[in-house]
């Protein structure tokens, strides 16, 4: 059965990223501001999370604001983090990613013209000019989503955040929403291509204020609420 599945996914996949590639394309000229192209990614994501059997439950709806744009910073536990975050979050919304995805093929052009922002972490000066970009998407009203890990976690225990997601807080002035994703290290193992359905939990904490705090209050003050989402009760199978 698991060997079934993964072959449906990948092939379904395949498919489904070959068309939002291709319907993102043909609106790319006339949606600079991107709305379009994001719906198309939704599509993608939820084709993806049903095919695979991964069952996605949210709380926390209420805590995202619909009026202005949030950084929202998440931790990672594995490769369907994206597309289980992408079916579910409300809002309009860019990724910043690693610059090693935007060289696949088909998924890599499709993130460059949805205007996901890439990141060199080991250039610091390209790393710079990303979280500038990002600051002015945030800016034009655009939210923005990272990973402040930086990398998936190998265990699901929380790995140090890293400065440059606070930084672009501090720099853009929009409130940071911290997101808990739990389950998604069950479904794909790194390094092995089986697909196994599992239950997923992403909970979505209370907006924080960027004020006076700095950096590492900010820093602090995220990593607490991840780490008491994670904790919260819940039965993931």
């Amino acid at each position: 059965m698991i060997i079934f599945r993964t072959v449906a996914v990948w092939v379904l996949g395949i498919i489904s990223t070959v068309t939002a590639f291709l319907f993102i394309a043909l609106v790319w000229p006339f949606d600079r501001r991107g709305a379009l192209k994001h719906y198309f990614c939704v599509l993608w994501a939820r084709s993806i999370i049903a095919v695979s059997g991964v069952k996605v439950s949210v709380t926390g709806l209420e805590n995202v604001p619909r009026d202005r744009a949030v950084l929202f910073l998440s931790n990672h536990q594995g490769a369907f983090d994206i597309p289980a975050i992408q079916s579910v979050l409300p809002v309009h919304f860019l990724w910043v990613a690693k610059k090693s995805l935007f060289k696949v093929p088909v998924v890599g052009w499709s993130m460059s013209l949805t205007g996901y922002i890439s990141i060199d972490r080991d250039n610091p000066a390209e790393a710079v000019k990303s979280m500038e970009e990002a600051s002015g998407r945030m800016g034009e009203g655009i939210s923005v989503v990272i990973f402040p890990e930086g990398t998936r976690s190998e265990t699901g225990a929380l790995l140090p955040f890293k400065r440059g997601a606070f930084m672009l807080a501090k720099k853009s002035g929009v409130p940071i929403v911290p997101v808990a994703i739990q389950g998604t290290n069950r479904i794909k193992k790194k390094g092995s291509f089986l697909v196994n359905p599992a239950k997923v939990r992403i909970s979505i904490g209370r907006p924080i204020p960027i004020g006076a705090s700095d950096e590492k209050e900010l820093r602090n003050m995220t990593k607490r609420q991840i780490e008491e989402m994670i904790a919260a009760p819940g039965v993931l199978s």
